[in-house]
């Protein structure tokens, strides 16, 4: 029963928070107010240690989002990790969590944001090693050394803007873009972003965080960890606008689109397709973020936070209604057996693929137009509308997958939809799929976007839409073999299905050399020279005096007679070379 309490205590006390950042937030949207609060901790001589707050609209309408997803994903984990026995123990490490990414939003300073920054990638941690096995501790090691890297960044930007006397990075904003230092401090900021963010070349960490629990995953995956790197982008945004670096960022993050784009659809694990499609919508915010457009990103982050975090809710209902299987060519036909579940899933689905007029639509479409409106090249403009169709490939494939074709596991079945905790949980996710968009597009922009397009250029999305649908009909309903053979040879496949190869290199081609170089000192320091000269060659030795002066405390007369007779021909000896 404690389990539950805390539970609900967790949930009720998130959901009011939202409540009130709901109530905060249309105030200052109404009124335009930005509140900055600053608590000096301690004053020792010249020394102020300062905590700062940042409220404004944009930091409390995240708020509100990361509060009523944290909430509805406590609820639904009172019945998923029901048979947990530290379920405690999960609640307060995602309320930690939750807390992390609190700070990381409503700070203006940077050495508070690094407070939130890392406390985020230590208890994402131990969320992904949640399960303790072999596969978990990888996931979470590849995880927590992904992201140091981002923590180095940070740091190293900290150290930086001792120049300017003050980490608030809210007072440079608009009078230091041109500096030196500011230009070092925001590639640092960039960097950062992109380890957290999982852009190419950190990509590999994210699929690998799927062996932490479904509910760590919904929470990860929509709104906090991988969405970090994007929030401190949007709001550096003004500093980073005319660096090269940012159109560096453009094609690396266009192609961590297209490349989780391509690699979900050789995906069979359903979590790993979830996760390779935050990747792809993550590419797809950092790209929007280096054209400059914040509030187009920051739109898409929200509205995509939520029909994520309904999508990953579905999966784990599914797996755990599966005997804890994840692998979708065993399953089929689930529209029948759960039938609320699949309703939720298929509108996650569709939202994810910005279907006419749910929350992905408003989001992905005025951003498709306003690219297809500005002047960039030819590539991007490609990737783009490809990294489209391949959304609605993977998707359709995936819904072809779990819902239509026959079920296929086993023939006795254990399929239900009663568990309704779960489904009140993800019922309010729900609504917020389905209304978010509107309402997010009325509340951050002022004033609408003057989107003028020729005919074709506009119905380009329906095109390359309709083109991924077709393509993921045919693909579900052929053999991966003849697939193979009907796209692309195996090597092809393999390299798309490998992520370019990317954890390979990241993970076993950069270990591979250190865990050799250790073996090696292993066994001919520590096993070798080291037992030989240290350890084992002074046992031996010990042990062989220990013996020579056994043998002589036995009090043999035998000893002492031949000791007394060796003694006398080396005194003899020793008398004779003297004289």
């Amino acid at each position: 029963m404690r389990n539950f309490s805390i539970c609900f205590i967790s949930f009720f006390f998130l959901f009011f928070f939202m409540l009130l950042n709901f109530f905060f937030m249309i105030y200052f949207i109404m009124n335009n107010y930005i509140i900055l609060l600053e608590w000096e901790i301690i004053s020792f001589n010249s020394m102020n240690i300062v905590m700062s707050i940042l409220l404004d609209w944009m930091s409390l309408l995240f708020l509100m989002f990361v509060s009523l997803i944290s909430s509805s994903v406590i609820y639904y984990s009172k019945s998923y990790m029901s048979s947990e026995l530290n379920l405690n123990r999960f609640i307060i490490l995602v309320l930690m969590f939750v807390f992390s990414m609190i700070l990381l939003i409503i700070s203006p300073n940077m050495i508070s944001i690094f407070l939130g920054w890392d406390g985020l990638g230590l208890v994402s941690y131990c969320l992904i090693i949640f399960y303790q096995n072999i596969k978990s501790y990888n996931a979470g090691m590849l995880t927590a050394l992904s992201n140091r890297i981002g923590d180095v960044m940070i740091l190293m930007l900290i150290s930086w803007m001792m120049n300017y006397g003050s980490w608030n990075y809210i007072f440079y904003l608009d009078f230091m873009k041109n500096d030196y230092s500011m230009m070092m401090v925001g590639m640092l900021c960039i960097l950062a972003a992109m380890t957290k963010s999982a852009q190419i070349p950190f990509s590999s960490w994210l699929p690998a965080a799927m062996a932490a629990p479904t509910p760590v995953s919904a929470l990860v995956h929509s709104s906090t960890l991988v969405t970090a790197g994007v929030y401190l982008l949007i709001r550096f945004n003004n500093l980073l606008l005319d660096m090269f670096f940012l159109k560096l960022l453009l094609l690396l993050s266009s192609l961590t689109m297209f490349m989780a784009g391509i690699c979900a659809n050789y995906e069979f694990d359903l979590k790993k397709i979830i996760a390779l499609s935050t990747l792809s919508q993550l590419g797809l915010m950092m790209s929007i973020l280096s054209m400059g457009l914040s509030d187009l990103a920051f739109f898409h982050l929200l509205t995509h936070a939520m029909f994520k975090a309904l999508l990953f809710m579905c999966a784990g209902v599914v797996i755990h209604m599966m005997n804890d299987n994840q692998d979708i060519r065993l399953m089929g036909g689930l529209s029948i057996y759960i039938p609320m579940t699949s309703l939720c899933l298929n509108i996650s689905n569709l939202a994810l693929c910005g279907i006419p007029f749910l929350a992905g639509f408003y989001s992905k479409d005025m951003i498709l137009e306003v690219l297809s409106m500005s002047n960039l090249n030819m590539l991007i403009f490609f990737i783009y509308y490809v990294s489209m169709g391949l959304t609605m490939y993977y998707t359709f494939r995936l819904l072809m997958y779990l819902m239509i074709n026959d079920y296929n596991i086993m023939s006795t079945y254990n399929l239900y939809d009663e568990d309704f905790v779960m489904l009140k949980s993800m019922f309010l996710l729900l609504m917020m799929s389905l209304f978010s968009g509107s309402l997010l597009s009325w509340m951050i922009f002022s004033y609408p976007y003057m989107i003028y397009l020729p005919i074709n250029m506009k119905l380009m999305i329906i095109y390359v839409t309709i083109l991924g649908l077709i393509m993921g009909y045919l693909v579900s309903n052929m053999s991966i073999y003849s697939l193979n053979k009907f796209l692309m040879t195996y090597n092809l496949s393999m390299f798309m299905t490998m992520m370019w190869f990317m954890p390979s290199l990241s993970t076993y081609g950069f270990n591979y050399n250190f865990l050799k170089f250790s073996q090696n000192l292993l066994k001919n320091i520590d096993m070798g020279w080291s037992e030989l000269y240290q350890s084992q060659g002074i046992y031996n030795i010990v042990k062989n005096y220990s013996v020579i002066f056994y043998i002589y405390q036995m009090n043999n007369f035998k000893i002492y007679l031949f000791s007394f007779i060796l003694w006398m021909m080396i005194f003899i000896f020793m008398l004779l070379l003297l004289y």
